[in-house]
């Protein structure tokens, strides 16, 4: 659980800390993706993986982390600021009723 809630504390340190750094800037579009979305493209990125079967067998013994596609999943649909540049409705997968706020 502590590590889940440290991925969700990592994301928004790091969006927060995109946004300072393109603030007053132009950022386009590019491939049909807002610069926000591409943000938070980026992070979903950062999770993908092919893992063997055996191998998230033997990480769910042993390694205090939700297996990749859940600490993905898990943070955005608890960031407000992913389920904006998403446009995301209540009632999606990817918005949480009861948010997890780590701030």
């Amino acid at each position: 659980m502590g590590e889940n809630v440290a991925d969700l504390g990592g994301l928004m340190l790091a969006y927060m800390a995109w946004q300072n750094q393109t603030r007053g800037k132009k950022l386009d579009p590019v491939d049909g993706f807002t610069p926000e979305q591409r943000f938070f493209i980026g992070y979903g990125q950062s999770w993908c993986a092919e893992t063997r079967d055996e191998t998230k067998r033997m990480y769910a013994t042993i390694d205090p982390h939700s297996p990749d596609k859940y600490r993905a999943n898990g943070v955005v649909s608890n960031t407000p600021e992913f389920q904006q540049a998403f446009q995301c409705k209540a009632g999606s997968a990817m918005v949480r009723e009861n948010r997890c706020r780590v701030w």
